[in-house]
């Protein structure tokens, strides 16, 4: 069994009855689906500065710019206790391939967390939770998301291809970074960055021939270059081109009726007539049948477990 992932998670979405009112978010796609992928490692940072369950609610409040996280009427004011957890917390989650946090709340919230008005009048959506922020803030290369959102399928996929490409970076510094294998991992990657973002993996091709700085510092910067151009959604427009790239490959190989086909799926596909799953499944029957190493290596043709049945709805 290959090595799981270490993700971090809020513990109420993990199902853990934690919240003020002893209830919980449960995601059902981290529990039932990537929990055989993943070794999660909960935490509910309101439980953790003492506060308990159930308890009175808090929500973030400003007054004169400055926001502050505590209960309706002002009292019981946890603000700093839960920055100094989060900073604290943060600097544990180095070998973390990903982060799940509950969305909306005033701790975990990752955006559009409620900031009310300290006289009580209204609010607005423009929040981040306290937590969240320092983890983020602390680990700027970490994919995270919000439990909500995971239940769109493109930011579903989106987020698990990240974590999985952290975690083989995670692997490879772990090995010790060299320059031929930096060149290796972004070879690998080459289709897989095209499908998100092709500006981007030129940037990163010309980073790579650079010999004027050292293989950390360019490691570095190759890693943070590609984790920002993953967060780009891959859209069918840059799907339909990485395909026709990958079909390329075999116009020697393949007999009109075979190119034909493969041409119609990659169409149907790009017009929204079936999944991604339908191209892709051709092109690694022909890659059976018309063995090519370079394309074998590639992450874009295997971005997560196939038992996670990502690319079949879109």
């Amino acid at each position: 069994m290959k090595k799981k992932l270490k993700i971090g998670i809020s513990a109420c979405v993990m199902g853990e009855p934690v919240r003020f009112d002893r209830g919980h978010k449960k995601s059902g796609f981290c529990m039932e689906q990537l929990a055989e992928f993943a070794e999660f490692k909960p935490v509910c940072p309101e439980m953790a500065i003492g506060l308990p369950v159930p308890r009175p609610t808090i929500r973030q409040i400003v007054k004169d710019n400055i926001i502050t996280v505590s209960r309706p009427d002002g009292s019981g004011d946890v603000t700093e206790a839960l920055k100094a957890f989060g900073a604290k917390a943060a600097q544990g989650y180095q070998d973390l391939a990903g982060f799940v946090f509950c969305a909306k709340s005033p701790s975990c919230g990752m955006e559009r967390v409620k900031v009310y008005h300290h006289h009580g009048k209204g609010s607005e959506s423009t929040g981040v939770g306290v937590f969240a922020e320092q983890v983020m803030k602390a680990n700027p290369l970490l994919p995270c998301e919000e439990n909500g959102r995971l239940n769109d399928p493109i930011i579903r996929e989106n987020f698990t291809t990240r974590i999985f490409t952290y975690q083989k970076w995670l692997d490879l510094k772990a090995e010790g970074l060299t320059r031929h294998k930096l060149i290796q991992f972004h070879s690998a990657h080459k289709y897989l960055v095209m499908s998100h973002h092709v500006q981007s993996y030129r940037e990163l091709g010309r980073l790579l021939g650079r010999a004027d700085i050292g293989v950390e510092e360019q490691g570095e910067r190759y890693i943070s270059g590609l984790m920002q151009a993953l967060k780009n959604k891959a859209s069918r427009r840059s799907h339909t081109n990485t395909l026709q790239h990958l079909q390329g490959y075999f116009k020697r190989q393949l007999d009109e009726h075979k190119r034909r086909e493969l041409t119609e799926e990659i169409a149907a596909y790009r017009e929204g007539l079936s999944p991604l799953l339908v191209p892709l499944t051709l092109i690694k029957h022909h890659l059976i049948e018309y063995p090519n190493e370079y394309l074998q290596q590639q992450a874009y043709l295997n971005p997560h477990p196939k038992e996670l049945r990502l690319r079949y709805g879109y």
